[in-house]
């Protein structure tokens, strides 16, 4: 296990991979080459941007990467609220999908907050 597996932030983010790619087979085809794309489009970038703040040296950059890192989440969870609008999954889905990413959110800015602080 390389050290940035032992991250907390880095763990639940995968755990939200898993659980999306589960979710998004259940999407019509017709959604195959538009907001699923787009769902894990942002994901992975998502992910990018966390193993370039684990990588990063200078808290100035950890904060980019942090702060894009959040723009990706917010637009996240408005496709999963399309998705759930449009009836792509159900309201216990919605509710999971959505706790994944606040928690993550929330592991985000305490890690920002650490990030000020220095």
């Amino acid at each position: 296990m390389n050290e940035v597996e032992t991250l907390m932030i880095y763990k639940q983010y995968v755990e939200l991979m898993y659980y999306e790619n589960m979710i998004l087979k259940k999407f019509p085809k017709v959604e195959r080459y538009a907001l699923v794309t787009d769902i894990k489009l942002k994901t992975n970038e998502g992910l990018e941007c966390i193993l370039y703040c684990y990588k990063s040296i200078d808290r100035i950059s950890k904060l980019k990467y942090l702060n894009e890192l959040d723009v990706k989440l917010k637009v996240l969870k408005v496709f999963v609220r399309i998705s759930y609008k449009n009836k792509y999954i159900s309201g216990k889905n919605y509710a999971a999908w959505s706790k994944k990413i606040t928690n993550i959110s929330n592991l985000m800015g305490g890690w920002m907050k650490a990030c000020r602080k220095q």
